[in-house]
């Protein structure tokens, strides 16, 4: 669990049991779209040479995202069969080499 409270236990990374881990980089299969979810609630959007389009604050609860960006605009996720649904967009996690 990132950035909420709950009396839910919690798992040795500090994670709420039964979220979805979602940390790391999420990217739309053409790779224009670079989603970073970091561990701290945050996360820093990429479109295409964009760096930083998108910067705010996330939380987890299930498999379900809700996020803040930094201007106060809201939009939600839902991690479905390990892929990430965000709005209009269709997002893979990036496996690390």
């Amino acid at each position: 669990m990132v950035g909420k409270q709950s009396s839910t236990p919690e798992d040795a990374s500090g994670r709420r049991t039964g979220d979805v881990d979602v940390v790391g980089m999420w990217v739309t299969a053409d790779g224009h779209i670079r989603q970073e979810l970091r561990a701290d609630g945050r996360y820093d959007e990429a479109r295409g040479t964009r760096r930083s389009a998108y910067t705010g604050r996330y939380t987890v609860t299930g498999a379900h995202l809700d996020y803040v960006d930094d201007t106060g605009f809201t939009a939600t996720g839902d991690i479905r069969d390990g892929v990430l649904f965000h709005e209009h967009l269709v997002l893979h996690k990036e496996e690390l080499a």
